[in-house]
Parts: C-alpha cells; sequence; structure tokens
C-alpha cells in the first residue's frame, strides 16, 4: 500500500460510477479512511478496499471531513446534497463538500452558498480524462473555489489527477468543464468527417489516421478516437447521453449570456440523431454513426467503384 501524500484523513465519496469508482479508490489505497455511498452496487475495487459503505449521503457527511460528490447531473448533485438524508443534514462547520460532477454553472453558485451559510466550505471540481483517467489518476481537474480551501484539498486532488487548476471562484470549474465539452465534441465531430471522407474517398482510414497523428491535426482525439471509430469500439468510456447534457449545459448558458454557438449545437443535433438509433449508451466517440448515416456509408466499408 503507498503512503498517504498527507496524514490520514476521514473522507466521503458519494457516487461510485465508471469515474467515481476508481477515484474513490484512489483515496482509500492511499492510506485515508473512507467513507461511501451510491445508488448502484459497489465495484469490485471498492468492495475490495478499506472503505465503509454508508447507508445514505447524511452518514457519509456526518463521519467525513471532506466530502466528495461525483453523479451524473445538477438534479442529482441537488438531491444528494439537500434532499431527504443529503449531504447538508450531516454537515458539521468546517467541513468541506467538494462537486466533481459537471453540473450547471449557475446552480454550483446557489449550491455553494447553501453550503457555506452551513459554516462549511465548497470546491466546484470537474473532471476530464474519462475513465481511462480516473483509473490512471491522470484526469484533469478544474476547480472553483476559495484558494485556501483549495490549497486544504489539493493534496488529495493530486491522488487523482495530474492537470489540477484553480479557475477561479465557485461556478468557474464547472464554467471550464463546459467549455471542454464543447472542445471535445467539436474535436470529435471533426476526425469523424475526416475520417469518413478518407474511407469514402478509397484511403485506408487507419493510415490516415496515422499520418495525420504526425502533424498539426494531431489532437487526443484524433489518437483515442480516431482508433475507436476504425475499429469500430463504441463501448463507453464515457457515454453520448453524459456528453448531450454537458451541451445542454453549454447551450443553456450561452442562451442566457447572449452568446451564439453554432457548431455546438451542431454537434448536439449529432449525439441526438444518435440516440434516436438507440445510442445513449454509446461512447461519444460513435457520433461518426450519425455522419455515417447521412452518407450512407461507414469507415470500413468498401467504397463502391468511382464512375
Amino acid at each position: 500500500m503507498s503512503q498517504p501524500a498527507i496524514p490520514s484523513q476521514k473522507l466521503g465519496f458519494i457516487g461510485l460510477g465508471i469515474m467515481g469508482a476508481p477515484m474513490a479508490a484512489h483515496l482509500a489505497s492511499a492510506g485515508h479512511q473512507l467513507f461511501v455511498h451510491t445508488r448502484g452496487k459497489v465495484a469490485q475495487l471498492i468492495a475490495d478496499s478499506t472503505a465503509v459503505r454508508c447507508d445514505n449521503a447524511l452518514d457519509v457527511a456526518r463521519r467525513a471531513d471532506v466530502v466528495f460528490v461525483m453523479v451524473p447531473d445538477t438534479p442529482d448533485v441537488q438531491a444528494v446534497l439537500f434532499g431527504p438524508a443529503g449531504v447538508a443534514e450531516g454537515l458539521s462547520p468546517g467541513k468541506v463538500v467538494v462537486d466533481m460532477s459537471s453540473i450547471s454553472p449557475i446552480a454550483t453558485k446557489e449550491f455553494a452558498a447553501r453550503i457555506r451559510a452551513l459554516g462549511c466550505d465548497y470546491l466546484d471540481a470537474p473532471v476530464s480524462g474519462g475513465e481511462v483517467g480516473a483509473k490512471n489518476a491522470t484526469l484533469s481537474i478544474m476547480v472553483g473555489g476559495e484558494p485556501a480551501v483549495f490549497e486544504r484539498v489539493r493534496p488529495l486532488f493530486e491522488l487523482m489527477g495530474k492537470n489540477i487548476t484553480l479557475v477561479g471562484a465557485n461556478g468557474d470549474g464547472q464554467t471550464a468543464k463546459v467549455a471542454n465539452q464543447i472542445i471535445v465534441a467539436l474535436n470529435i465531430e471533426a476526425v469523424s468527417e475526416a475520417l469518413l471522407f478518407a474511407a469514402r474517398a478509397g484511403a485506408d482510414p487507419a493510415r490516415v489516421r496515422q499520418a495525420l497523428m504526425g502533424g498539426f491535426a494531431s489532437s487526443k482525439i484524433l489518437e483515442v478516437h480516431g482508433e475507436r471509430m476504425v475499429k469500430r469500439t463504441f463501448d463507453p468510456g464515457f457515454r453520448i447521453e453524459l456528453h448531450q447534457k454537458d451541451l445542454n449545459l453549454a447551450l443553456a448558458s450561452a442562451r442566457a449570456l447572449g452568446v451564439s454557438l453554432p457548431n455546438t449545437a451542431t454537434a448536439q443535433e449529432l449525439f441526438n440523431a444518435c440516440a434516436a438509433h438507440g445510442g445513449r449508451a454509446w461512447d461519444h466517440s460513435a457520433m461518426v454513426r450519425a455522419l455515417e448515416k447521412l452518407a450512407n456509408f461507414e469507415i470500413g466499408q468498401t467504397p463502391p467503384a468511382q464512375a
């Protein structure tokens, strides 16, 4: 067992899904006392750890000094924090709530104010890097909150991620995550179009991808999701329905700000088309399937003879 980065602390973790389970496991394996709660089945790596399972979020908050939350959407965070037997009921002054979910920046500011009114501190700390980043503790973590609180929690963030940035005040971490999801979606769309074009033109899409990896068009999306598109491996690392949720946040916030995000809207419509074909649980790299439907051609097929 590795030594803890700081003296052992009492930590809580609520939400043990694809991302949350490995993130929580890193905290437990570092020697911290971990109290957990989740709606579904507890992942084996958590069951095999020293983590203590609690009946509800209230019990987690009562027993832990720092409570991490990693659930799917804004209503889920609200329910975990302020619903019956929620975190707020178990807090006492001086504790810290860290929401690592990806949710509304506007709602985040409200949640933070309500937690601070209880004499506690709040950080919004959404992450990027997907299941692979969660398992390898290489997540990018975008944080909103007070600098002193950030510094208190930073050693714990360092057990889960590598690129850890205090962006600004509460809500700014979520704003950075929305910006991240815009960039990721548009890059997936660009890689999808490029590889579909190459395949339909008769070139080997795998070799085209390899050639592009050495130039200015290279990106993490081309590297990871381009390979998924070529190999047709769309088991979720990050589900389309979750990216739809994030782009809904982007588009709703943009409307409130009077900002036009035309290509973000296009990417969302492509995700919507995938969902209409039963793909809400596909990996978000499967956006390419919507473009393939429009082209009546799939990457990997032999193109028809040119006239």
